[in-house]
């Protein structure tokens, strides 16, 4: 190193010499923007070198920026997810709340208007057996509960008790296979017995193959058993063929469809008649208003005329949504239509006087 030193010692006094010469010059002289060469320089040379470590924290403020800014909104999503379930939670609590009370409603209004005494119940869990058609409720024997009375709802019949206990009873539900009715169809008149299936669907038994059964007919109790009172919904029929020896017929039970958790024990029934009226497909609470007795558009096949009395308990239950919703101006069957009231008051029509002869 010494060597080159000694060597290239002029030579680099010179250099020495000419670039300070050109920085006197630099500082000397201005550009046309009255501005030192020497400036002009060094700002053109740390323009580079600011603008790399100007991007570079533009870059890593952003980075940290954005990653602070995902913490919050990932805490904000899982409170939102939170809030989420909470109010579907409460949601699935009011619908079953609104549930319950409907039914609750649907069965006090049934009770009303029924002639047969009955008993509000609630199912509070099934029975360990397999087949799981039997079920519990919280009546028993010091409710007044006796073994073999019958156990409906609005929409049909459910079951009978077959074991009691002091606060609780075991339902034997009409699916189950040991389960046995007297029934009669309720268009054609034809009697046989219900049997439970073990499955969804029940079949009635001992028709012979020359009686008359329709598909979409609906089944009555009977009355024949002396545990279900005659007139009670049963199910309609689905399948309907000829057999060996008697006809295959299966219906759908009108009172399991919804489900079992609110029924009524009937403790001292009362028999009605069967009728020849078209029932309903499901829940009576769904029915349309009837059209005016006087009303030109009405269809020239009316059901049997119910001037004298109602002539079952579902006809009365019918006739009563029926009157409360044409009071209230309720429209059956639309969901934006306001509930009704059903535990206000029907007013009676006034029946017409005759006018005096002359």
């Amino acid at each position: 190193m010494e060597f080159l030193l000694n060597r290239y010692r002029n030579l680099s006094v010179l250099l020495l010499a000419i670039l300070a010469q050109l920085a006197l010059l630099a500082y000397q002289v201005k550009s046309a923007q009255d501005v030192r060469l020497i400036r002009v320089w060094a700002v053109s040379a740390v323009t580079p070198v600011a603008r790399l470590i100007e991007g570079g924290r533009g870059h890593i403020s952003g980075f940290f920026h954005d990653y602070f800014y995902l913490l919050g909104v990932r805490q904000e999503n899982k409170r939102m997810k939170a809030d989420l379930e909470r109010i579907e939670i409460e949601n699935q609590y009011l619908r079953a709340q609104l549930s319950s009370a409907d039914r609750a409603s649907a069965l006090a209004i049934f009770q009303s208007t029924s002639q047969s005494k009955t008993l509000a119940a609630r199912v509070i869990g099934n029975t360990t057996d397999s087949s799981g058609k039997a079920v519990i409720v919280d009546r028993g024997a010091s409710d007044g509960i006796q073994k073999g009375m019958a156990v409906i709802k609005p929409e049909g019949i459910v079951g009978k008790v077959v074991d009691i206990f002091p606060h609780a009873a075991n339902v034997l539900l009409i699916t189950d296979p040991s389960f046995a009715a007297g029934v009669v169809s309720q268009k054609n008149g034809v009697h046989g017995t219900l049997k439970g299936q073990g499955q969804s669907t029940v079949m009635v038994d001992y028709v012979q193959n020359e009686q008359t059964v329709d598909q979409g007919e609906w089944f009555l109790t009977s009355g024949d058993d002396l545990i279900f009172p005659r007139g009670l919904l049963v199910g309609q029929v689905t399948v309907v063929r000829p057999g060996d020896a008697s006809k295959e017929i299966y219906v759908t039970p009108s009172g399991l469809q919804n489900g079992v958790e609110d029924v009524l024990i009937v403790l001292q029934g009362v028999h009605g008649t069967i009728t020849e009226a078209p029932l309903p497909n499901q829940s009576v609470h769904l029915l349309a208003p009837p059209p005016e007795p006087d009303s030109e558009a009405a269809p020239s096949r009316q059901p049997v005329s119910r001037a004298s009395g109602v002539a079952t308990d579902l006809d009365r239950a019918i006739e009563r949504y029926r009157a409360i919703g044409a009071a209230q101006n309720h429209k059956f069957g639309d969901k934006s239509s306001p509930a009704p009231n059903f535990n206000a008051p029907v007013e009676e029509k006034p029946k017409p006087v005759p006018a005096p002869n002359p």
